[in-house]
């Protein structure tokens, strides 16, 4: 992104954003606007100058972020207004997610909505007095939209003219924002009285799956989002309830997406939204958060079902990772953006004979034409968004063909129409590394381990994790926010800290090396030390000793991505196990129950948390492998290998070596482990109560099932 900057020079000078490493901040390094970055300079300057601000929050891949800016921030009107009357801050919503959190927040009390670009006026002390997203440049009788250059000349006027009814709206705002500063949880004295039982659970699900689209997968109408929290819970609940329909309709949410648009099939990896009900259209931006958590959820089809086609769609999505968005020495960039060569989507679309080209093989062509619905007119703007329409089993009747050699037909056609791709302009890619989505990915790697045994996905989950503790990680257990261009910088908020360290514990779980469990302590004990809400039993979302701002926000809400507080309840609670350290379990409990009653009544918006009441409620059962071959690839143990492929979502897992075990001897859950002979050996323990080694597939099934 830096490199569509850099034909800029010769046209204007660069604003103060040129010296970010952010790719959104860099997008705008050239625009006529005044751009600073949020800091003491842009906020004294507008102190000093007595002007409000122009705050402007957006990400690198974000469409109508690019739109606005074309229409208005490189427009040199409206970046003349704009430079006389406010001093104008660009944020990184992906770098300073607290920023966004609190302005955000303001937009939904003022609009009912929110979203980017966050276009929000402040006054010099940082309070809000008019929010909005995305505004035209002349307004929109259509939408019925104000024009932002109206917008800036009377909120101009208006603040050297009625300075008293900006002050009164902005006092207004931040008394609105102090009584929403935490979502929607029960407060401490009430929590004393929750007990967590499984009726939140029963409650919760039931209420998701009413939600649920019986036609096309998935919750709600349009845009539709993958929500891969609340697909995870729904399994949760099939295995703590045995009702089939839970299942069912997660598989027939997750077919759904692997068959629409929202897919990419040619490369692996999943957009960020449909923009219609059928999964068909995406918003073609690819985020690292949600291939990470949809490749967990594939993963999790694959345990239940057996089904191959969930362990494809696993590591294809894990593959496009390594293949895409991964930096040389191991960690994850952020997101690929919508757009190449001006144009959305324009790197996934295809004209019929464009496809009928490449494919040289006419029953070929008509074969993937036929399967993924591609036709001269098209079903976006003309051209065709790959999706399956006819499947494998009717080619094979159509053409007299088995259902292998069409499908052997499809993966090479396939093949030339990838390698086409890959000659078209990418679209940009923001190569910012952030811790949070960093853990996320991990997870994501040390699951695609477990279940398919590829190595190769170890050591990328591996690399990430010496990539977070070389750049972004310190010795007393602090993170750091984000890398890129060489600079670590920002103070880690609590998501950091706790995806990163479900990442670890995940990866613990699949590779049991002491260093794995040993820093998720390190980080936990950090996490409570700084974050933690004593009064309350929760966690803030930025630490004690993090940039005073008008609101210290709690988050619980697990939309795109869970929640830090969620997160954190099922890090707690896992780590308890592995130590006994009974203060993880007292704070998992009050997080727990804190969310407890809003999880049950609003389920969409806790599907996280709800995964951490299941795994309290379930009782985690404890299994070790001590694997006497001293391979790194673990898997290739029969009973590991076994293990792995089962659903067993409330299970404590380590897969550790004699050598490795030694060293864990300190924490209690390995104590009185150890190898039988030269056999790799089981134990399972559960109700506090321990098997007898376990030599056997047979006896590990049964010490498993029903469990």
């Amino acid at each position: 992104m830096q490199q569509e900057s850099a034909g800029h020079p010769n046209i204007r000078k660069p604003n103060r954003l040129a010296k970010e490493t952010s790719p959104y901040l860099l997008q705008h390094a050239y625009n006529p606007v005044d751009w600073l970055p949020w800091g003491e300079e842009a906020l004294q300057k507008a102190k000093h100058a007595d002007k409000p601000i122009f705050l402007s929050i957006g990400y690198s891949a974000c469409h109508w972020c690019h739109v606005m800016a074309h229409e208005s921030f490189e427009d040199n009107e409206v970046a003349k207004i704009m430079n006389e009357n406010f001093i104008n801050i660009k944020v990184d919503r992906e770098e300073r997610p607290d920023l966004d959190d609190i302005y955000q927040r303001a937009c939904q009390l003022a609009t009912g909505t929110g979203g980017w670009p966050l276009s929000i006026f402040l006054t010099p002390d940082q309070k809000p007095f008019y929010v909005g997203t995305y505004f035209p440049k002349d307004g929109s009788s259509h939408y019925n939209m104000p024009g932002f250059r109206n917008i800036l000349l009377q909120l101009a006027d208006a603040y050297k003219n009625k300075k008293s009814e900006i002050q009164t709206a902005s006092s207004e705002f931040t008394h609105a924002l102090s009584q929403t500063a935490t979502d929607v949880v029960e407060r401490a004295q009430l929590t004393e009285k929750t007990t967590l039982e499984r009726s939140i659970l029963d409650e919760a699900a039931v209420g998701l799956l009413q939600m649920g689209d019986r036609i096309y997968g998935g919750f709600g109408h349009a845009p539709k989002f993958p929500n891969p929290s609340n697909l995870m819970f729904l399994l949760r609940y099939y295995d703590i309830s045995g009702i089939n329909r839970f299942r069912d309709f997660v598989i027939f949410t997750a077919d759904k997406m692997a068959e629409g648009g929202i897919h990419d099939h040619l490369g692996g990896g999943f957009a960020r939204y449909a923009t219609d009900q059928k999964w068909l259209v995406p918003h073609f931006e690819k985020m690292l958060y949600d291939n990470a958590l949809l490749s967990q959820l594939y993963a999790e089809l694959y345990q239940i079902t057996k089904a191959e086609s969930y362990m494809q769609i696993t590591c294809k999505t894990l593959d496009y990772v390594i293949r895409e968005m991964t930096h040389p020495d191991g960690g994850f960039y952020s997101a690929q953006d919508a757009d190449s060569e001006g144009e959305e989507g324009k790197f996934y679309l295809w004209k019929k004979k464009e496809i009928e080209s490449v494919i040289d093989d006419e029953i070929a062509a008509n074969i993937l034409c036929e399967h993924y619905g591609v036709t001269q007119g098209g079903n976006f703007e003309g051209k065709n968004i790959l999706n399956v329409r006819v499947p494998i089993t009717s080619l094979a009747k159509n053409y007299n063909k088995t259902p292998e050699q069409v499908a052997q037909i499809l993966r090479d056609a396939s093949a030339k129409l990838f390698a086409a791709r890959e000659e078209r302009v990418k679209p940009a890619r923001d190569e910012k590394i952030l811790t949070s989505w960093n853990g996320l990915m991990i997870s994501g790697f040390a699951k695609g381990y477990a279940v398919s045994g590829d190595s190769k996905y170890l050591h990328a989950a591996k690399n990430a994790v010496e990539f977070i503790e070389s750049k972004l990680a310190s010795s007393d257990g602090r993170l750091r926010r984000t890398f890129k261009d060489g600079q670590s910088k920002l103070n880690a908020y609590l998501e950091d800290y706790a995806f990163y360290v479900s990442g670890l514990l995940d990866l613990f779980a699949a590779n049991s090396k002491q260093e794995y469990l040993d820093k998720s302590i390190m980080y936990t004990d950090f996490m409570l030390q700084h974050f933690w809400d004593e009064k309350e039993g929760n966690l803030f979302f930025t630490s004690d000793d993090h940039e005073q701002l008008i609101s210290r926000t709690k988050n619980f809400y697990d939309l795109a991505i869970p929640s830090g507080n969620s997160m954190a309840a099922s890090n707690l609670l896992r780590l308890y196990h592995y130590t006994q350290n009974n203060s993880y379990l007292d704070s998992a409990v009050r997080i727990m129950k804190g969310g407890s009653r809003s999880a049950a009544e609003n389920p969409f918006g806790f599907g996280q948390m709800l995964n951490s009441i299941y795994l309290y409620v379930k009782k985690p059962v404890e299994v070790t492998v001590i694997v006497t071959d001293n391979s790194s690839n673990t898997n290739s143990s029969n009973l590991v290998s076994w293990l792995n492929r089962q659903f067993l979502p409330h299970s404590i897992i380590s897969i550790v070596h004699p050598s490795e075990l030694a060293k864990l001897q300190r924490y209690s859950y390995f104590k009185e482990r150890e190898a039988k002979g030269a056999q790799d050996t089981a134990f399972v323990c559960k109700n506090y109560t321990c098997s007898l080694p376990i030599k056997s597939i047979e006896e590990l099934e049964r010490q498993l099932t029903p469990y």
